[in-house]
């Protein structure tokens, strides 16, 4: 070794920049020895310098490490990793491949990459990704300052914190977000973190007080069919590195800070940001993908080896190999990489995909008490991050209502599917309507359980966009190139009388009136609800229900129909500003049932007071709502029937009256008035075939 070679250290994992230089460190159990390639530029096609680690200086246990002094942070690297390929025990060595550092802050080289020379044999040098040395000490540092005297540029910026009580969710993606054309953003900025940026106040008007960003962990977008892009994102590749794509700079370092930037920005604002991460499985894919950092180092460790041939890769993700989330190497680094997007990187959240793989063994089996899942439930640097499950994974083990952990709140699943077939008008779904509207007591019945940790959402990514979910009876996916074997089959939807778009005026309006009855279900009930992006503009995937590789306008959002459906994206931000403004959808525990109570409470009914109908074929429900400190009282009358029904209404005290704030058969602006609300002088309340009414009580 030269001079500027040192053995370096076994912690920590990854380059961590120190006085005088960089210390290397990489997990690679089984490997013969290791080289880290240094290269002077992204698209170098080979390394300036090859620096080959002895295993008697530079190994400790299963740790491979060196420092080298005067490396500072922008120096991009990369391994090689030498041992034994035997597929039939489980190791797939393979000299010929350039592999990234797990634990890598930026990934660069894209111009170049190439994802075929990744799976077939050959060196990939010359197209393969590198890793970049980040300091993250050094965001926004005015270099004019001496070194010991960092500026740090988040200005007193913070975890907001905001309650589950409080938040509003809004799934968004970062690039689909203002790469359309018409979004109005400088145009450089288009598809970035940058341009989100720009759009802060639009998501301040709407009303929501969180993002939930699909995954923005560097992943693979040339994972997927010949002639299409992974657009989701769920096929990471390095999951400590902002996606580069979504950046409006090339230099890595400043990639990064823009990621920061954009956190800053929207924390200010007063929204938070949740990160949609993917730690079931990676891009690799299975036994034919590609190699490119972990199968390369560890493969035993990293994911479930099919018991019956260890050269095959279990597959409880559906995506080709599922990540051995409880192997301890493996578990330290998903809490690393948590412990970094919080501390470092200054999110607010995480939801989970697919994360009962996050309860499967070392071999796959379901753990009683995952390990990680509680090290996640108690880590105190993420003690007070939002922690969101998926609580399915690919291969039937479905825990909505028993995840494990006591902080987990969980996307709920049945409300998407409840609520979509009441209104649409399905036989026997007002008893589960009732369980829904009420935090979902069924599926979470401990009683110290907080009801707002169920997320509830009608749509989202994966799945029909609110607009289509009443346009189409069937998925339309032909254009992800899978003659439609994609996407769901069993989406409860209904076109309301024609498939896709249409110019009859009457089918138009009960598509609208249809997509005002969800919303307004969505937030009258108890519990966090989650809205997707553009579903406030009816954005439309013309029936695509997995559009994860259509990078287009059939994803994007279109921001010239915010102009096109004015009423309906009025409706949706006065929804949220109503619901927003009321304690009783803040209540953290589960509302009394009864007809008088101090407590916030609620009552059942049907068209007469007091006399739900739970039978099969009842289609209407109607119940009345009351938090007695806040002084708040509402009347909320559901009607999926195919005919109009007229509802009794509580009587009031001397001096009050209801008010209507919705009904969703009523034309813009009647649809939603909450100032100059018409007063309801009947004690009954005629109700038009499906349509949601909302009533108030104030002093006249």
């Amino acid at each position: 070794m030269t001079e500027d070679v040192l053995p370096g250290l076994s912690f920590p994992l990854g380059a961590t920049v120190r006085l005088g230089g960089t210390n290397f460190c990489i997990y690679a159990k089984h490997s013969a020895y290791l080289e880290l390639l240094l290269f002077d530029e992204p698209n170098d096609p080979q390394p300036a310098r090859v620096i080959r680690l002895d295993p008697k200086v530079n190994r400790t246990f299963h740790y491979w490490h060196v420092f080298i002094t005067g490396v500072r942070s922008g120096q991009i690297y990369a391994y090689r990793a030498y041992g034994a390929y035997a597929p039939e025990q489980g190791l797939r060595f393979d000299p010929q491949k350039v592999l990234l550092d797990p634990y890598a802050r930026a990934i660069v080289g894209w111009e170049h990459y190439s994802r075929e020379a990744a799976i077939l044999p050959g060196d990939n040098c010359a197209s393969a990704l590198r890793g970049v040395v980040v300091d993250s000490s050094l965001y926004n540092w005015e270099g004019d300052q001496p070194l010991e005297e960092h500026h740090y540029n988040w200005e007193g910026d913070k975890p907001l914190r905001t309650p589950y009580s409080q938040t509003v969710i809004y799934e968004l993606h970062v690039g689909g977000f203002t790469k359309h054309p018409s979004s109005g953003v400088t145009p450089s900025k288009c598809g970035t973190y940058a341009g989100l940026i720009e759009k802060i106040p639009y998501l301040q008007e709407l009303g929501v007080t969180a993002v939930e960003l699909l995954p923005i962990h560097q992943f693979d977008e040339q994972d997927v069919r010949p002639g299409l892009t992974n657009y989701w994102g769920y096929s990471t590749i390095a999951f400590f590195a902002p996606h580069m794509q979504y950046s409006s700079c090339r230099d890595p370092l400043a990639a990064v800070d823009e990621f920061r930037d954009m956190v800053k920005a929207l924390h200010k604002a007063g929204i938070e940001v949740i990160l949609d991460v993917v730690f079931n499985h990676t891009a690799e894919a299975n036994h034919e993908g590609a190699t490119l950092s972990f199968r390369g180092l560890a493969n035993t460790s990293y994911y479930i080896l099919d018991e019956n041939n260890l050269a095959l890769y279990a597959n409880y993700s559906g995506c080709g190999n599922t990540v051995k989330t409880n192997h301890e190497v493996v578990a330290r680094l998903i809490i690393d990489c948590l412990q970094y997007w919080v501390a470092e990187m200054h999110v607010d959240g995480f939801r989970f995909d697919l994360a009962s793989v996050l309860s499967r063994s070392r071999s796959g089996h379901i753990l009683e008490d995952p390990p990680l899942l509680w090290a996640i439930d108690s880590n105190p640097i993420l003690v007070n991050a939002k922690v969101i499950a998926e609580a399915w994974d690919a291969a039937g083990l479905y825990q909505v209502g028993s995840f494990a952990g006591d902080r987990f709140a969980e996307w709920n699943g049945p409300f998407r599917d409840d609520v979509r077939r009441f209104v649409r008008g399905d036989e026997g779904m007002v008893s589960k309507l009732a369980a829904r509207i009420m935090g979902s007591p069924d599926i979470y019945p401990a009683l110290d359980r907080e009801p707002n940790r169920s997320i509830n959402f009608i749509t989202c990514h994966d799945g029909f966009t609110l607009n289509d979910l009443v346009s189409y009876n069937q998925k339309h996916n032909e254009a992800n190139k899978e003659e439609s074997r994609d996407g769901s089959n069993d989406n409860h939807s209904w076109n309301c009388g024609q498939e896709g778009e249409t110019q009859n005026p009457e089918i138009e309006r009960l598509r609208n009136r249809q997509m005002k009855n969800l919303l307004t279900i969505l937030m009258m009930s108890q519990g966090t609800p989650m809205l997707l992006m553009g579903d406030e503009v009816r954005r439309s995937q013309q029936g695509n229900n997995n559009a994860y590789c259509q990078d287009s306008e059939l994803s994007w959002f279109n921001w010239d129909d915010l102009k096109k459906q004015s009423d309906f994206h009025r409706f949706t931000r006065l929804l949220i500003h109503f619901v927003q403004s009321l304690k009783i959808f803040r209540c953290e525990e589960i509302l009394a049932v009864t007809f008088a109570s101090s407590k916030p409470h609620i009552v059942w009914h049907g068209i007469e007071l007091g006399e739900p109908d739970w039978g099969e074929g009842s289609h209407s429900l109607a119940f009345t709502l009351r938090h007695p400190e806040a002084g708040e009282h509402l009347h909320v009358i559901l009607n999926a029937y195919w005919e109009s029904l007229t509802f009794e209404l509580p009587p009031l005290d001397r001096g009050e009256a209801w008010f209507r704030v919705i009904d969703t058969a009523l034309a813009s602006p009647e649809d939603i008035t909450l100032t100059e609300s018409p007063v309801i002088r009947s004690n009954k309340y005629r109700t038009e075939a499906r349509s949601a009414v909302v009533l108030t009580v104030r002093e006249i």
